[in-house]
């Protein structure tokens, strides 16, 4: 029984539906900024595996650039190891060589492709033996083995396409 519009548990008794209504209306507005964002997305489409490939090869030539953009469309993956989303799911070997120029004073842009197909060659079986060989065993997540395995699938394709060229 409630006294002055206040129900037994306290709340006004046309409160629930008053607060359900206004969920509906805010869910609907978030719905709606879900819809505008996801336009936005498709109209600025940011290719992740340019991206990861412009961070290792700014100075490589085209054909090693189509070489590495068929690998990665073919493996659903890039050797940096980035998401469609722009997410990282591990460190790749070619971040390590990445990060080892960085640290040897190659700060900007290291290039670890290089300017030449050859030089694109030996990096991708550099970070293929690193990856097969590690330093020391360190216990990886499921997720991080199943992405260690696509970076390897890539670096199989990548450097078949480059050994064809």
């Amino acid at each position: 029984m409630g006294i002055n519009a206040i129900g037994t548990t306290g709340y006004p008794s046309g409160g629930y539906q008053t607060r359900k209504a206004e969920r509906t209306i805010e869910s609907g507005t978030v719905e709606s900024i879900k819809t505008a964002a996801e336009q936005a997305v498709q109209e600025n489409i940011i290719d992740y595996d340019e991206k990861a490939f412009a961070m290792v090869g700014p100075n490589a030539p085209q054909n090693v650039k189509d070489a590495w953009m068929e690998a990665a469309k073919e493996v659903h993956a890039n050797g940096l190891g980035i998401r469609e989303n722009g997410m990282m799911t591990h460190i790749s070997q070619m971040m390590v060589q990445r990060l080892n120029k960085m640290f040897q004073g190659e700060y900007g842009s290291p290039d670890i492709l290089g300017n030449s197909v050859k030089s694109a060659i030996r990096a991708t079986k550099q970070a293929l033996y690193d990856l097969e060989h590690p330093i020391a065993y360190t216990p990886k997540s499921i997720e991080v083995q199943q992405s260690q395995i696509k970076e390897r699938q890539f670096y199989h394709a990548f450097l078949e396409k480059l050994e064809q060229l």
